[in-house]
């Protein structure tokens, strides 16, 4: 798939937009938290769509047996899931797709706020 075909690419740019901005901001080394709530202040000034903690229930054989929570999802079709870790592996894109799975989303991005480069990757189900 050609760069100008990708799914949600307006959207992801904006959002990893926020992203930088918030670490630039921020600085690197913080807890996750401190991130994923700056990000949300961020999506409001960019006017972006977000909901902060939204409950999605895991089934297994059509009963639930618990909940996944989203750091955040964006524009209702993109969950953003902030990490403060030493790199990403594939037990965090494992992860997120699973969060992919669960939401019924197509599109999900990492982003890691460890380093003074923001680290962030794009994960399509």
């Amino acid at each position: 798939m050609s760069q100008s075909n990708l799914i949600l690419k307006e959207e992801v740019h904006r959002i990893v937009g926020c992203a930088m901005e918030v670490l630039n901001t921020l600085g690197h080394g913080l807890l996750e938290k401190p991130y994923e709530n700056a990000l949300v202040v961020e999506f409001g000034l960019q006017n972006i769509p977000c909901q902060q903690q939204r409950k999605f229930a895991i089934n297994y054989k059509e009963i639930q047996v618990g909940e996944y929570i989203p750091d955040l999802i964006c524009f209702d079709q993109i969950v953003v899931d902030t990490k403060t870790i030493d790199r990403f592996t594939d037990h965090e894109l494992g992860q997120m797709l699973s969060y992919l799975r669960i939401t019924g989303l197509k599109v999900g991005l990492l982003f890691n706020f460890k380093c003074s480069k923001l680290e962030w990757k794009r994960v399509v189900l």
